[in-house]
């Protein structure tokens, strides 16, 4: 498999309380990873960390399969905390300095990525008079400028207005699929993650608690039946015998997830005990998708 970021026990310590714990991270090629956690869990570090603004403690970190790190940063495009651009500048001139800054000769660069992030008509109005959504769009500009193969964006979409949060959402799709660019992103904006995020992974006080693919959260968000019982086999048997339901998962020893039926939970139950089956607990559960990562994270705090 293509990774284009992984890391092995990524470890960041400040003042002896550890930001980044032992973190495993896997970002294949071609994905947009979503990366969620509180304020304060580490995300920014863990980010800085990749990108080489901060200096890990231990573990490893490795871009495009290598750990020969100052090569591969050349092919990382980063927008962590604020975008880096002057506000007493216009568009174009803050493009034109990163160009020579980056040494690169095409002059007409600079026109076709402001043209690209939907910047080409800002003319000559100062960086300052932007909008947050303008400044975000020219600083994903930067980004881009030495054409990366891997984008880290650190909360691109925090502060946006609903315009925004589109504008930017059809930039990174585009910027996915048309340049093929793999994306690690940030965002406390859960339902707007949702529409691009290919995978996951959680961070909670310093450490990935859990990376997963964007359909495994489809099934974990579902709407169910779920049974705690002492003999799975005997339950499953029944409820496709007795209650004719295949819609069901055993997502670990001693429960069944039930995901047909559940306007008639109480006969499932009574075929259930008559059957022979202890039943411990029967309840329904699912939740949406802000509600299913602040159980992973706890508490109701934003995230």
């Amino acid at each position: 498999m293509d990774y284009v970021l992984k890391t092995e026990g990524l470890t960041k310590a400040y003042g002896g309380n550890f930001v980044v714990d032992h973190v495993n991270m896997h970002v294949k090629k071609g994905d947009i990873y979503g990366f969620i956690g509180k304020n304060g869990a580490g995300k920014t570090t863990f980010m800085r960390l990749v990108a080489g603004l901060a200096a890990p403690m231990e573990g490893n970190i490795e871009l495009f399969g290598s750990r020969e790190l100052k090569k591969q940063r050349l092919r990382i495009g980063t927008l962590i905390e604020q975008p880096g651009i002057y506000d007493t500048m216009t568009a174009w001139e803050n493009m034109e300095v990163m160009r020579r800054n980056f040494g690169i000769t095409d002059k007409n660069s600079t026109g076709q990525m402001l043209e690209f992030v939907g910047l080409s008509k800002a003319g000559k109005k100062k960086v300052k008079n932007f909008s947050l959504g303008m400044k975000q769009r020219l600083g994903i500009a930067i980004a881009l400028y030495r054409n990366p193969d891997f984008l880290i964006l650190d909360e691109p979409i925090n502060g946006l207005d609903p315009e925004g949060i589109k504008e930017m959402r059809d930039l990174l799709l585009k910027l996915n699929e048309e340049k093929q660019i793999t994306i690690l992103i940030s965002s406390h904006i859960l339902g707007e993650l949702s529409k691009i995020a290919t995978n996951y992974g959680i961070i909670k006080e310093g450490a990935l608690i859990e990376e997963f693919e964007a359909n495994q959260l489809e099934s974990r968000c579902r709407r169910c039946q779920k049974l705690i019982v002492d003999n799975v086999e005997l339950g499953t048997t029944i409820l496709e015998e007795k209650c004719h339901i295949t819609s069901y998962d055993i997502p670990e020893p001693g429960t069944i997830r039930v995901f047909d039926g559940l306007d008639q939970t109480w006969k499932l139950n009574q075929e259930l005990v008559q059957g022979g089956v202890r039943l411990k607990e029967s309840y329904l559960t699912g939740q949406d998708l802000e509600g299913y990562f602040m159980g992973l994270l706890g508490g109701v705090e934003h995230v």
